[in-house]
C-alpha cells in the first residue's frame, strides 16, 4: 500500500491555535501548495518564515515555472513596483552575477556597458544591487538551492487526479487532496499555484476559459478582436494563391465574412486562449551551440505561411534576441509569423483547447509545439525559399549547450500564458489595471506593472486578406493594485483555499497580471494570508485585513508607491 505521505515530513509546530477551531487538529501540513511555479515557491518561503510547515506538491521534476525555462527578460514595466520575496529573488540574480565565476563568454563589464534597458530598468541595477535578466540555469540553481536552504519538501511528478474525487471536502473545507502516484496529501490550507489551475477545476471552485464579451464587464478590449486591416503583405491565403475554393494554408483558422467583423467583434469566445509557445535560450557562440535541425515529423506545409510572407517582403526580426549574460537571448516571438504557432492550443473538431484535454493530450500538444519550433528555425536557417542573407543570419544560432542539459537543451515547460481564472471573490477589470479604483488600504496584496498584453489567438481571412484576431497591446500609465479578493473564492464554495496564478480575472485585465514577478508577489502574500488565518481560527475570506496588511508591509511588499 501506498503510504499517506513521506516518512521524512516534518511534524507541525504547536501553538497560535485556539482548541476550538474547525481546522483538523491532525493535518500533517499547516499548507499543501500544488504546483511548482515562482508562485509556489515565494509561498512556501514565507510560510516557512513565519513558522508553519508546508510542502510543495510539484506536477514537475524541476521547480520554478517558466522563470527558469526561459523567461529570463523579466516581465515588469516598473521595478519599485516590485518588493518582498521576489525583490529577493532579483537580488539573489544580482549577487550570483557579482562573481567573475558566472561569466564564461564574456566578463560583468562588458554586459554591463551593452547598457541594456530591461523592461523594469537597467538588466544590472547596481544602485538597487537587483539583476532583471539571467540565464535558466541560474534561476533554477537559486531557487533549488533556497528550497535547501528552508528545507522545503517538494514532491515532485506528482499530478492531481483531474476530478472531483481526487479533493476531499467538508463543509467547504478542503482536507486532502490525492495525486496520479496514489498519494494523498492533507493540510489546513491550500494553494493552487498551477498556471493550468487544474487543483481548482478538481475542487469544482468556479472558474472562466477564454474571453468575456465586452458587454459582461463592459471592457473595450473584451472579446473577439479581429483586427482592422490586413497584416500580411496581401500574400495570398489559399492553397492555390488567389483561389478560394482551394482551401487555407496551415495557420490560418476560418474565414470571416466582411459583414460580419464588426458583429463578431466584442463577442465572447469561451474556446480559444492566446498563443502558446517556448522560450528559447539561443547563442551565436559556435563552441557552446547546438544546431538547429529538422524535426524528424518535419511538416513543409506548417511554414508556407513563413515562406510566404518573406517572399511577400518581410524583411524584419524573425524571433526577439534580448541578450541574457553570457553571450545567450531570451527569445521570444516576433513578428507576424514566429514562434508563436496560433491555434496549437484549440482543437476545431472537438471545440477544445489545451487546459480542457487530458495529461496525455496536453504532452502531445506541447510536443507539436516543439515540432513546430524546430521546424520554425530549421525552415530559416535552410529553407531554398528563404533569401540566402536570411539563411546566413539564422544559421549564426543555435541553441544553448549549457542550458537544460537534462532535457535536450530545450525548455523544461511549454509557455501557458493564459488558462483557466478563478470566479473569485472579486474579479479584475480592465478598468482596475488601466485607472485603478481606490481599494481600502488594508486589502491591496500587492502591485502589478505591466502592459494589457494578450498575444494573437488566431488568424482569420476577411476579403481574401489575412488578419490577426485577439492581440491585445495597450499600455498601462502606471502600477496597479491587487486586491485580497482576487486571490480567494467565494466562502460558499471554499474556505481555506488561495489561488495566486489562474486568480479571479476577466481575460482583458489578465494581461497585465500574468507575469512571473506578479506571481511571486502574490503567492508570498498568499501564504501570509493562509498561515494569519490558521492562526486567527477563520475562514480565508475572514482574515483581519489590516493584521494582514501590517504582516505584508513588514516584509517589504510593496502596496503602493
Amino acid at each position: 500500500m501506498l503510504p499517506h505521505i513521506s516518512d521524512s515530513a516534518p511534524l507541525r509546530p504547536q501553538g497560535g491555535k485556539r482548541t476550538d477551531c474547525p481546522q483538523s487538529e491532525s493535518a500533517t501540513y499547516d499548507i499543501i501548495i500544488y504546483g511548482s511555479t515562482p508562485a509556489a515557491l515565494a509561498a512556501a518561503i514565507q510560510t516557512t518564515r513565519m513558522n508553519r510547515t508546508v510542502a510543495i506538491v510539484s506536477p514537475t521534476s524541476h521547480i520554478g515555472g517558466m522563470t527558469v525555462s526561459g523567461l529570463g527578460w523579466t516581465d515588469s514595466k516598473n521595478g519599485n513596483a516590485i518588493g518582498g520575496i521576489a525583490r529577493e529573488f532579483y537580488s539573489r540574480v544580482y549577487q550570483y552575477y557579482e562573481s567573475d565565476s558566472a561569466w564564461s563568454r564574456e566578463t560583468r563589464s562588458q554586459y554591463i556597458a551593452k547598457n541594456i534597458a530591461a523592461q523594469p530598468g537597467p538588466a544590472v541595477d547596481e544602485s538597487q544591487q537587483v539583476q532583471w535578466t539571467f540565464e535558466p540555469h541560474v534561476a533554477e540553481s537559486i531557487f533549488e538551492d533556497w528550497m535547501k536552504e528552508l528545507k522545503i519538501p517538494i514532491f515532485r511528478n506528482e499530478t492531481i487526479i483531474p476530478s472531483a474525487g481526487s479533493v476531499t471536502i467538508k463543509n467547504n473545507r478542503i482536507t486532502s487532496i490525492k495525486t496520479h502516484s496514489g498519494h494523498v496529501y492533507d493540510a489546513l490550507m491550500f494553494m493552487d499555484t498551477s498556471y493550468e489551475g487544474d487543483f481548482m477545476a478538481a475542487a469544482q471552485i468556479s472558474y472562466s476559459i477564454g474571453r468575456e464579451a465586452r458587454s459582461d464587464f463592459d471592457e473595450s478590449l473584451a472579446g473577439v478582436l479581429i483586427a482592422a486591416e490586413e497584416g500580411y503583405l496581401g500574400m495570398s491565403p489559399y492553397l492555390t494563391p488567389d483561389d478560394p475554393n482551394s482551401g487555407l494554408i496551415k495557420g490560418i483558422d476560418h474565414i470571416v465574412a466582411a459583414g460580419d467583423v464588426q458583429k463578431i467583434n466584442g463577442t465572447a469566445d469561451n474556446f480559444r486562449l492566446q498563443a502558446f509557445n517556448y522560450r528559447l535560450s539561443l547563442t551565436q557562440i559556435t563552441d557552446n551551440q547546438v544546431p538547429f535541425s529538422k524535426p524528424d515529423d518535419y511538416d513543409e506545409d506548417l511554414y508556407e505561411i513563413l515562406l510566404r510572407y518573406i517572399e511577400a517582403g518581410y524583411h524584419d526580426l524573425f524571433f526577439t534576441k534580448q541578450l541574457m549574460p553570457n553571450l545567450k537571448t531570451d527569445t521570444n516571438s516576433n513578428g507576424g509569423v514566429s514562434t508563436d504557432f496560433l491555434g496549437g492550443n484549440y482543437d476545431p473538431v472537438k471545440k477544445t483547447n489545451y487546459i480542457e484535454e487530458s495529461f496525455a493530450d496536453r504532452a502531445a500538444i506541447a510536443q507539436n509545439y516543439k515540432t513546430y519550433t524546430q521546424g520554425f528555425f530549421w525552415t530559416l536557417a535552410n529553407h531554398p525559399r528563404v533569401p540566402q542573407r536570411f539563411r546566413d543570419s539564422a544559421s549564426t544560432w543555435g541553441y544553448a549547450k549549457d542550458e537544460w542539459t537534462s532535457n535536450g537543451n530545450w525548455p523544461y515547460e511549454i509557455y501557458i500564458r493564459e488558462a483557466r481564472r478563478m470566479q473569485g471573490n472579486y474579479t479584475m477589470k480592465q478598468s482596475d489595471v488601466q485607472s485603478p479604483q481606490t481599494f481600502p488600504e488594508d486589502s491591496i496584496i500587492g502591485l502589478g506593472s505591466y502592459t494589457l498584453d494578450s498575444h494573437e489567438v488566431e488568424r482569420v481571412v476577411v476579403d481574401s486578406g489575412i488578419r490577426n484576431e485577439g492581440l491585445v497591446h495597450t499600455p498601462v500609465p502606471q502600477p496597479f493594485p491587487i486586491p485580497f479578493g482576487s486571490i480567494i473564492p467565494r466562502s460558499t464554495e471554499a474556505v481555506n483555499f488561495l489561488n495566486p496564478v489562474t486568480m479571479s480575472s476577466t481575460h482583458v485585465a489578465f494581461a497585465a497580471i500574468r507575469m512571473e514577478p506578479t506571481y511571486m508577489i502574490m503567492g508570498q502574500s498568499a501564504a501570509t494570508a493562509a498561515v494569519m488565518a490558521i492562526e486567527q481560527c477563520v475562514n480565508i475570506q475572514d482574515v483581519d485585513r489590516a493584521e494582514l496588511s501590517s504582516r505584508l508591509a513588514q516584509d517589504k511588499q510593496v502596496l503602493s508607491l
